[in-house]
């Protein structure tokens, strides 16, 4: 039976979505006030062991299958063979399940952005702005600040809207008094200024080492981008998906800054 994505069983308004945030922003509020930790929770990684065996043993016998029969994967493969000195190193089987893994990380991306969407459709940033006037963690005013949307728990609840600095410090990026703050968010601009590149650079660079797609205006305009990206990732010991993701809550993945790409 083919897959089909959650959906909510009715929609709100955007009245309801703001009071609904409203309600999980105080609750926050208080939840923080009593635990500093409270915003940070994830479940034990070992809960899914079983569902992620499961997907794991499917994804290998799905591969071999994909890798001996005919069929779009297996053409692939061969149409794509590898040097000479790679005979006998990777056999098609273990080929086809990166493949199929890749796939997997695709289609994760995809559904854990669509969970924001349960409740607030496309306008979840939009629908926190309006809904938070303080940040949870530093109690300061956020009307003038940058919002960066933090998920305390990913249980599908709608993001938490935070400063920048807040976000830092349940993050664990701040330093220490007095010190200048090494958060992602510092580290990131100043590899964006240090390059002269744009967000949408690195935007689409991420996407490119994915193997997800976008387009380039130029071959170019692509090799830079891919460079930028793979900088950013080794300077920050982040992934190209939460590049993805920093970019996504910081409102930069669309902006273009000071360059085109």
């Amino acid at each position: 039976m083919p897959y089909t994505r959650p959906v909510a069983a009715g929609k709100l308004d955007k009245a309801q979505k703001v009071r609904l945030v409203e309600a999980m922003v105080e609750h926050h509020r208080r939840a923080f006030e009593a635990v500093s930790g409270s915003l940070n929770i994830k479940v034990p990684r070992d809960v899914f062991d079983d569902l992620l065996d499961e997907i794991g043993t499917l994804l290998l016998a799905r591969s071999r299958t994909m890798a001996a029969e005919s069929g779009p994967v297996r053409e692939f493969l061969l149409a794509n063979a590898l040097p000479e000195n790679f005979s006998g190193l990777l056999p098609l089987e273990f080929r086809a399940f990166c493949l199929a893994l890749n796939g997997l990380k695709q289609w994760v991306t995809k559904e854990q952005a669509a969970t924001d969407r349960y409740l607030l459709g496309g306008t979840a940033r939009e629908t926190c702005r309006a809904a938070a006037t303080t940040c949870v963690v530093t109690g300061k005013s956020l009307a003038e600040e940058k919002i960066v949307l933090h998920h305390p728990l990913r249980d599908g609840r709608p993001p938490l809207p935070l400063s920048v600095e807040g976000h830092a410090k349940i993050e664990g990026q701040v330093r220490g008094e007095g010190k200048e703050p090494d958060t992602l968010d510092a580290k990131m601009r100043s590899l964006k200024k240090q390059m002269n590149k744009s967000w949408l650079h690195l935007h689409r660079g991420c996407l490119d080492h994915m193997g997800l797609p976008v387009s380039h205006s130029t071959p170019g305009m692509a090799g830079d981008a891919r460079a930028f990206a793979k900088k950013v990732s080794v300077a920050t010991g982040r992934s190209y998906r939460e590049i993805l993701d920093w970019l996504n809550e910081n409102g930069l993945a669309g902006e273009k800054g000071s360059q085109g790409c």
